[in-house]
């Protein structure tokens, strides 16, 4: 979430410490409507023109943390409705998992251009010189632009010399690299499912906080009141996500209070993929494959299969460390449930597959992890940890920023064959994924390793972290340092028959 979003960041969070006190408390789930009078008290709107309005966002929200479908306007009846299939202790959502609110979204205007008050109705005009479509006149005080003949193109904001015309659009629009928002019939933002690969950037560029994900938290905690073995793997980016006086011994520590039977590192699994995407690179590139792009990001995944499916093939074949880490606890422990804690979204999506289900049974985000800690008033910094994580070589837990997971595997690399030169590039955003894809298809990549990262600054940035990039990528190379193993073939956690060789 935006940093400075602090009401939209104050509301998410609020919502999620709702839904896990309900979970501990073992409250009725038909009395969520008085929740709601808990959460907006009183008799005036704060952020909305009325109160009415802002309690119906508000229920809709706690319904979509418990795992439901957004509803319209049309469709909205008790907040209830539907209650009884949450009270289970698995997975109960399904796709779309990123939804628009409907009665939330302000129905903002899509990309046009419009003349500010700076224009200087200057006797160049050069806007209306440039413009291919004759759109741009000159009226009594200022260019006028026809917004019936305008196709868009920014030519008049690079003409103007005051700057006068600027182009304004919809956040979340705008923050979608994959063209997977438009307008409905009432103008409302609307998410194409086909399109969407769930990297969450219009979650967090909404200022009006009118589109959510949907949460497992709620049964989550019913399974582990239930007394069921569930052990959390947390993804390397954890790292001063819960405060700065937080060490992450602490963290881990305190997630055990919260009721998990133990905690693991990701970055275990970050190695297994880090091992198997070198001898692939190695034994493909550029042999069988032209270049090879790197697995972990599930959202850079998606953006190719559903839009270079002639270059999908090109996408290691490896496991990502969520689905890595699981399949090693659970052959070591059956019988467990994993939850995967991350700052990911589209880790929920994946973890819906038919090949991975089986392995991964919970996903939830950091910010959600942090509305469970203050339902049980769990406080990280005043933790007495047991033990270290020491469970993830220094280039697994440098997973977490862009540029990490490229650097970890060329170094593998160099290990298996010092002579080989290898190029890669890494990109975050999915915007810069696309165009790097682009350039790919085209021929230009050829015979390099390619990361591609959906969220900028890589996994620190993710939709679902609490704090900003710059701390939390200093902190990540601090802890990496910290790391028993310098080489992931080096991790003794990590059986040699799962080791991958040349």
């Amino acid at each position: 979430m935006r940093d400075s979003y602090i009401d939209i960041i104050t509301i998410r969070r609020k919502v999620f410490a709702k839904i896990a006190q309900l979970a501990y408390e073992d409250v009725d789930l038909l009395l969520l409507n008085r929740e709601i009078y808990d959460l907006l008290p009183g008799e005036q709107a704060t952020y909305r023109e009325s109160i009415f309005r802002e309690r119906a966002v508000i229920g809709e929200r706690l319904r979509m943390a418990l795992g439901l479908n957004a509803r319209t306007a049309a469709e909205t009846g008790a907040v209830t409705e539907g209650i009884d299939i949450v009270d289970i202790d698995r997975l109960v959502y399904n796709r779309p998992l990123v939804e628009v609110i409907k009665i939330a979204c302000e129905a903002c205007p899509e990309k046009h251009m419009i003349v500010t008050d700076n224009c200087r109705k200057c006797l160049a005009h050069p806007c209306v010189n440039v413009c291919p479509k004759s759109a741009v006149s000159i009226g009594k005080h200022a260019a006028i632009i026809d917004q019936e003949k305008c196709i868009k193109c920014g030519k008049c904001v690079e003409a103007c010399p005051y700057h006068s015309i600027v182009t304004t659009g919809r956040p979340c629009s705008e923050a979608c690299g994959v063209n997977a928002i438009h307008s409905d019939y009432l103008n409302r933002a609307e998410i194409d499912d086909d399109k969407c690969v769930a990297c969450g950037a219009c979650i967090t560029a909404c200022p009006f906080g009118s589109i959510a994900d949907k949460s497992q938290l709620y049964q989550l905690i019913r399974s582990i009141k239930r007394g069921e073995p569930v052990y959390a793997i947390v993804a390397p980016s954890f790292v001063s996500q819960f405060g700065p006086l937080a060490k992450p011994a602490q963290v881990f520590e305190a997630i055990r209070q919260l009721g998990f039977t133990d905690v693991i590192e990701v970055g275990m699994g970050a190695d297994l993929t880090t091992l198997n995407e070198a001898v692939e690179f190695l034994h493909h590139v550029p042999g069988q494959k032209p270049f090879m792009g790197t697995s972990c990001c599930y959202s850079w995944k998606l953006m190719v299969q559903k839009n270079f499916t002639a270059q999908n093939d090109h996408i290691s074949e490896s496991s990502t460390p969520m689905i890595y880490s699981a399949q090693q606890l659970k052959a070591r422990t059956p019988g467990a449930k994993v939850v995967f804690i991350g700052p990911c979204i589209s880790k929920k999506l994946e973890a819906l597959q038919d090949s991975v289900k089986d392995s991964v049974d919970f996903v939830i985000t950091f910010e959600e992890l942090m509305g469970m800690f203050v339902a049980r008033e769990v406080e990280p910094s005043a933790m007495q940890p047991q033990r270290d994580p020491a469970e993830a070589s220094a280039t697994g837990r440098s997973y977490a920023y862009a540029g990490g997971v490229a650097a970890a595997v060329t170094s593998r690399i160099k290990e298996l064959d010092p002579e080989r030169e290898v190029r890669f590039e890494s990109v975050e955003g999915l915007h810069d994924c696309v165009k790097l894809m682009r350039l790919a298809k085209a021929g230009q990549k050829n015979g390099m390793l390619l990361e591609g990262m959906a969220c900028t600054g890589g996994c620190i940035g993710g939709p679902g972290t609490l704090v900003p990039l710059a701390r939390a990528k200093k902190n990540i190379q601090a802890f990496a340092k910290e790391s028993p193993f310098a080489s992931p073939a080096d991790n003794t956690h990590l059986a040699a028959a799962d080791k991958p060789v040349l």
